[in-house]
């Protein structure tokens, strides 16, 4: 038996009109369905503003191809990059569909933001994931982002990530 090949997700810069693909995608990305203790939302219910608007920030989706039954493209991962301190950007809100996971389609949103973050000149890149999120913890490792601390947050152990983009003998790409 063949299968068919799974086409691949493109990845293209958000617009307004993938606001709910959005918020489903982060909604689904939640731990037991809760909200962490140190998580408001707020970035995914305006993503204009958290993102696009202020300066050294942006969005991306990635979208698989329309199929005949869905003629429109259906957006299955997401990331943004947000600029908080000079020379550092932060990573936020990686997710990627459970019914696309292991396609590679959250190593090309990473590169994308890596890229991106390196183009903004950027000398260092954090972010942050729940202990219960595995497959993204060996992601980040991938891409040589070191683990530097941890702390509870409620019942989870919230874990702190960086890459310094400046050092010779670091490799962003995968």
């Amino acid at each position: 038996m063949n299968a068919t090949p799974i086409e691949p997700a493109s990845i293209r810069s958000y617009r307004p009109t993938d606001a709910s693909a959005c918020k489903r995608l982060y909604q689904e990305g939640l731990i037991r369905g809760k909200i962490a203790d140190n998580d408001t939302g707020w970035d995914i219910e305006d993503i204009d503003s958290a993102y696009i608007k202020p300066p050294g920030g942006h969005f991306w989706v990635a979208v698989a191809p329309p199929e005949l039954s869905v003629p429109q493209e259906l957006v299955v991962g997401m990331i943004g990059v947000q600029h908080h301190d000079d020379d550092v950007g932060e990573i936020r809100r990686l997710r990627v569909a459970a019914t696309h996971r292991r396609r590679g389609i959250g190593t090309r949103l990473v590169e994308t933001a890596l890229r991106f973050c390196q183009d903004q000149q950027y000398l260092k890149i954090t972010l942050d994931t729940y202990m219960e999120h595995e497959p993204a913890i060996r992601l980040f490792e991938k891409f040589h982002f070191r683990h530097y601390r941890s702390r509870k947050v409620g019942e989870k152990e919230l874990m702190y990530f960086f890459l310094d983009l400046y050092k010779k003998d670091e490799k962003p790409q995968a």
